[in-house]
């Protein structure tokens, strides 16, 4: 059996090596026949059993970074939207498949998933933006039963917190690519999902052993 080869893209992001070691850890504690790559080099997607696409700071700069990897877009669209190998988009990655995000202008994104990453605005002024810290997940009526719930999903329980760090959020058109929420003065989208993609909006590197079983998780998602 071949080893298993998960991608995570470099294109200057700041939560590179903190996602490459959560990956590694899991690949170690579930000995896996695995190995975690970073790569900036577009021929490495296209072999990748797994895509980790990582984002820390704004969306322009996030997809101006993504396509300044010669041929990585490209690479990507192949990969994830033609062949079908599982994807993972960690804070402003998920963010990024959007068809847009409005931060500082309006910035087109990867239009994977239907809508847009607009700023979070609670209701309550004593609620701070960003959005930083530990916050639970709150899922869709139709899967508060574990089993309904997105294959990754599964293990989650209500009672863990994830981390948080952000001030803008993804509102998806349609309901049905939401697969979590959190809750900051409003809903927030914590989870998205499509096909062979899922983001998430808190860093699961940083989460702890809920991050980490829902990384682990991700390893065994044959979608």
């Amino acid at each position: 059996m071949t080893k298993q080869k998960i991608a995570i893209i470099d294109y200057g992001s700041g939560n590179l090596r903190s996602a490459a070691k959560a990956f590694e850890h899991v690949v170690k504690e579930n000995a896996l026949d695995a190995e975690v790559i970073v790569t900036a080099h577009a021929e490495d997607i296209d072999q990748a059993d797994r895509i980790v696409l990582p984002g820390q700071g704004a969306f322009g700069d996030c997809m101006k970074g993504l396509k300044s990897v010669n041929g990585m877009i490209e690479a990507l669209e192949s990969a994830v939207l033609s062949k079908g190998t599982p994807f993972l988009g960690i804070c402003v990655g998920m963010q990024l498949m959007a068809a847009r995000g409005l931060e500082h202008g309006s910035h087109a994104g990867l239009n994977w998933i239907e809508g847009e990453v607009v700023p979070i605005t609670p209701k309550d002024p004593s609620l701070k933006i960003p959005h930083m810290g530990w916050n639970s997940l709150e899922f869709p009526t139709y899967s508060t039963d574990q089993n309904n719930r997105h294959f990754v999903l599964r293990s989650t329980e209500t009672c863990e917190n994830f981390y948080f760090v952000h001030s803008f959020m993804f509102q998806c058109l349609y309901n049905h690519h939401v697969l979590a929420m959190t809750n900051y003065g409003e809903p927030i989208t914590a989870i998205v999902g499509k096909d062979n993609m899922i983001g998430v909006q808190f860093h699961p590197e940083k989460s702890q052993k809920a991050g980490l079983k829902l990384l682990s998780r991700f390893m065994e998602w044959k979608p």
